[in-house]
């Protein structure tokens, strides 16, 4: 997509979203996801090396999306995942406020049930994730990311004008996802500017496995 067609696009999306009220990554009723199934190879493997995930609810933030994310413990199968949910369903929350921030460990396939069922969200959940895409390494700095975490789930939420700096940005479920994957040096990982929409971020992750996910 042109950049500059694209950001001239985002802007009109996000002044329409601060003149309706509409709430970066809010949890709405979702419906069948039509994805392709590409293999997800290596992910179970016992000593694994890197790799990471993006679920997606495509139909969260009004069908803007919605994404979590979930990064492999080098040199294990065990997994570390979570999102920013924002079940305030507020444009602001500052640092130290309710986000609907959580993460966990488990396994491979403790991670997909958790996500297909949406077990750890903060509250009621009207619907789970219905959508995943991951990608492997050779490696993965799981220190950095962990850090990265602690971060977001520090930093509040914000989708419109920072009170701070009076500047229009975010710091949303795309932001979280996107910074820790990044800290994890996950492969293939596309930029992810502020305010960008995660069902358009999401198409833009080349090489990654695209599969839907079904409660199980």
């Amino acid at each position: 997509m042109n950049s500059g067609f694209r950001n001239v696009g985002l802007g009109l999306v996000m002044m329409a979203a601060l003149a309706t009220g509409m709430t970066g990554c809010r949890p709405t009723p979702s419906h069948a996801v039509g994805v392709t199934t590409t293999p997800v190879r290596n992910m179970t493997a016992a000593g694994g090396s890197g790799a990471a995930c993006v679920f997606v609810k495509p139909d969260g933030a009004q069908k803007l999306g919605h994404v979590g994310w979930g990064f492999r413990i080098t040199g294990t199968n065990t997994w570390e995942y979570g999102a920013v949910e924002n079940p305030t369903n507020k444009l602001y929350t500052p640092p130290g406020g309710d986000i609907g921030a959580w993460h966990t460990t488990g396994s491979y396939a403790r991670m997909l049930s958790d996500m297909s069922r949406d077990a750890h969200y903060p509250g009621h959940s009207t619907h789970p994730y219905s959508r995943y895409r991951c990608t492997g390494s050779s490696t993965g700095d799981v220190g950095a990311a962990r850090a990265m975490v602690g971060k977001v789930e520090a930093r509040g939420f914000l989708v419109g004008i920072d009170p701070r700096t009076g500047k229009l940005t975010s710091r949303d479920c795309l932001d979280a996802t996107y910074d820790v994957l990044r800290a994890y040096r996950a492969r293939h990982l596309t930029p992810a500017p502020k305010l960008d929409i995660p069902n358009v971020w999401v198409e833009t992750l080349v090489l990654w496995s695209d599969r839907a996910l079904r409660p199980r």
